[in-house]
């Protein structure tokens, strides 16, 4: 992987929910050049949810902690 996802598994559900509303409401209700620019950051919004990393979250230092590890497998000798 390139990245290092920073963006927590609601957080990601929700941006990808909200970003369906917001693309809905900038095409049908705004229309026009607004419309296009809602649309727009809506797409940029899906994107950061499905992809699980966001630039600005990363510019700004935000790190996920680190899963634990399972110990409950085989073990390597």
């Amino acid at each position: 992987m390139i990245y290092v996802k920073n963006v927590p598994v609601w957080e990601r559900v929700l941006r990808v929910g909200v970003s369906g509303a917001l693309a809905g409401y900038g095409l049908v209700e705004v229309g026009g050049f607004w419309g296009v620019a809602i649309l727009a950051a809506a797409i940029g919004l899906a994107l950061t949810g499905l992809l699980g990393f966001c630039p600005a979250c990363a510019f700004a230092g935000r790190r996920l902690k680190p899963r634990p590890r399972d110990e409950s497998g085989p073990r390597a000798l």
